[in-house]
């Protein structure tokens, strides 16, 4: 399908497959390819992600899902585009694709209700169709799109949804007074209950978020990171709660001031300290091993079509923490730090490091004022070059709709 598009619609040339093109991929072989930024890492896991999905509305797990994404991924390598296979692209198809199949998927699933009718039953399938088309068409065929049952068949967790909208300036490096202005927009998604005490299984507690920029050019997915359970336990000591366990991360942020994305696989734990009865501490610590990331070079203010980044590998390090106030209050700080090393472009190592203190406000039920300050460390090592030494700052100010436990009501 996406090539009949691209092919009648786009009229891209890479689309104008046939034996031709079938022959020469399969007899080549394999590359590291050149497409831009965000084509290789985030629009490659975001299909790999719908192939992932079809296999799970069919009945698969996670782990028998993987697969999918793989055989999708080298029957477009090989048979969608007339451009060589690359290893990046099934490599991101298939990790990260699964890392956010299985966020559709669980999404789609708290949305979904067979034992609704009428013009509810169309809105929740309309949205999941929207949003993964694949299991849309796996349920179609299976004639599930009107199957009628007096029980819920799917699995359902808590979810709370955090909205924000706001100002955003990119500085300059750190002068505050030459910077750049946008609209920023902002969905956090955590979904489960990370210190319920049960058996756990892949991603039945995850939290994503992504960030949208307007006014900065084409870059405007801003951000797209998060995390979702593998395997793990929960512990209490004392009357700290605990979830411990084996995580997988993906981060992707392509911005003006630098583009990174990762796939990571690390152990864990996440923590809640209550003080008072509306008062805790909590905090969320992982150390990870990425087998395979990209990043840019020094700040961007503007991309080309082609790849002007390296791909490499490292590991990274993630804490956040944050301590409510009695509801009215919420003090935030994250902060990661990378280490890469390039394996396929400029050889050498970088240090990145991102640090991100926020202060909310809360108005009235629901609704929060806040201020976020950013700032972002690079320390570049070439083999061959001059080292570099870079820092960047910005700000936000937002607004914030927080919806606890938010249910698709019948």
């Amino acid at each position: 399908t996406t090539n009949l598009i691209d092919h009648y619609i786009f009229n891209y040339d890479y689309s104008r497959v046939g034996f031709n093109s079938w022959s020469h991929n399969i007899k080549t072989g394999w590359e590291w390819d050149v497409d831009r930024f965000a084509m290789n890492n985030f629009f490659h896991p975001f299909s790999g992600g719908m192939t992932f999905n079809a296999a799970r509305a069919n009945g698969y797990s996670f782990f028998e899902s993987v697969p999918f994404a793989a055989l999708g991924s080298l029957e477009w390598e090989y048979f969608g585009e007339t451009t060589l296979p690359s290893y990046n692209d099934i490599i991101n198809t298939t990790i990260n694709g699964a890392f956010l199949g299985e966020i559709f998927y669980r999404l789609g699933s708290n949305i979904l209700d067979d034992q609704t009718t009428g013009w509810d039953r169309f809105i929740r399938e309309f949205a999941v169709g929207v949003m993964t088309p694949t299991r849309f068409f796996s349920r179609l065929l299976e004639g599930k799109l009107t199957r009628l049952t007096t029980d819920e068949v799917y699995q359902k967790e808590p979810l709370n949804i955090a909205l924000e909208a706001g100002y955003h300036r990119v500085n300059q490096g750190t002068n505050i007074q030459l910077a750049t202005n946008s609209l920023s927009m902002g969905l956090k998604l955590d979904y489960g209950n990370p210190f319920e005490k049960r058996s756990r299984k892949p991603f039945d507690y995850y939290t994503v978020r992504a960030d949208i920029d307007f006014g900065v050019g084409r870059k405007i997915i801003d951000n797209v990171i998060g995390y979702g359970i593998l395997t793990g336990k929960n512990i209490q000591v004392g009357n700290v709660e605990m979830l411990a366990g084996l995580f997988q991360h993906m981060s992707y942020y392509d911005n003006n001031s630098f583009e990174l994305a990762t796939l990571a696989f690390g152990p864990g734990l996440i923590s809640k300290l209550p003080i008072t009865k509306s008062t805790s501490l909590y905090t969320a610590l992982h150390l990870n091993v990425v087998p395979f990331g990209s990043l840019s070079g020094r700040f961007i203010t503007d991309t080309s079509q082609f790849r002007d980044y390296n791909y490499g590998g490292g590991t990274e390090l993630k804490f956040e923490s944050t301590f409510n106030i009695g509801g009215w209050v919420g003090l935030t700080f994250a902060g990661y730090y990378w280490w890469f090393h390039t394996f396929v472009g400029t050889a050498g190592n970088s240090y990145i490091a991102l640090v991100k203190p926020r202060i909310a406000f809360k108005l009235f039920k629901g609704v929060s004022i806040g201020f976020e300050h950013l700032i972002y460390f690079a320390d570049r090592y070439p083999s061959n070059f001059a080292s570099v030494h870079d820092v960047r700052t910005e700000q936000k100010i937002f607004f914030q709709i927080y919806i606890e436990e938010f249910k698709f009501k019948k």
